[in-house]
């Protein structure tokens, strides 16, 4: 794994973030965090985004109907409030729209990962991985948990919160080695428990 781990590093440029940008840092540490879950064999489970992006596109199908139909604005201002109104391609985009938002709010959340059981284990659930970082903070809060809580093989979540300033240096380079053994020992540590449990 120290192999590994050496090739990823000296095979790309060094993450650097803005310090005075919470949403820089957040970006940079959620993007390794990925990295570092996919190179540990949880392959990523995109289910989740594919429905978003479908809904999304039919969103956007049924806006640029209504945008582009074949009458100007004044002339076209009843067929608009029919739209609205009574229209079901109007019901439909407020149905999609609220389905995406049901769909962020309910189970994305903050989630930033939503992973598969590693090829060859016995569980039969993968991962959510979710990070928070509060505005004017520089706390990091890293949660894995089950990515169905429901099921048997499901355990408790594990988090850690740390400091950003322990894995940024002064000019705002990410030391992927010490984020790395973080998060390694964190998702370990998911393992362990499950391991003990059984």
């Amino acid at each position: 794994m120290e192999a590994k781990k050496g090739e990823i590093a000296s095979n790309k440029n060094p993450k650097k973030a803005n310090l005075l940008d919470h949403h820089s840092i957040k970006h940079i540490l959620d993007e390794s965090v990925t990295e570092i879950v996919k190179s540990m064999g949880y392959p990523e489970d995109v289910r989740l985004s594919n429905i978003r992006l479908l809904i999304g596109t039919i969103i956007i199908i049924i806006a640029l109907f209504a945008q582009f139909y074949n009458k100007k604005f004044p002339e076209n201002r009843n067929f608009l409030i029919r739209c609205i109104i009574l229209y079901p391609s109007s019901s439909t985009y407020i149905v999609f729209n609220g389905i995406l938002q049901l769909i962020i709010y309910i189970k994305e959340k903050k989630a930033i990962l939503f992973t598969y059981p590693p090829t060859g284990s016995f569980h039969t659930t993968g991962l959510v991985i979710t990070s928070k970082l509060p505005r004017f903070s520089d706390k990091y809060t890293l949660i894995i948990a089950s990515a169905d809580p429901e099921s048997i093989s499901a355990k408790p979540p594990v988090e850690f919160t740390k400091s950003v300033t322990q894995w940024f240096t002064k000019e705002g380079v990410l030391v992927e080695g010490l984020f790395w053994k973080d998060v390694e020992d964190l998702i370990k540590k998911y393992a362990e428990e499950t391991k003990k449990s059984k």
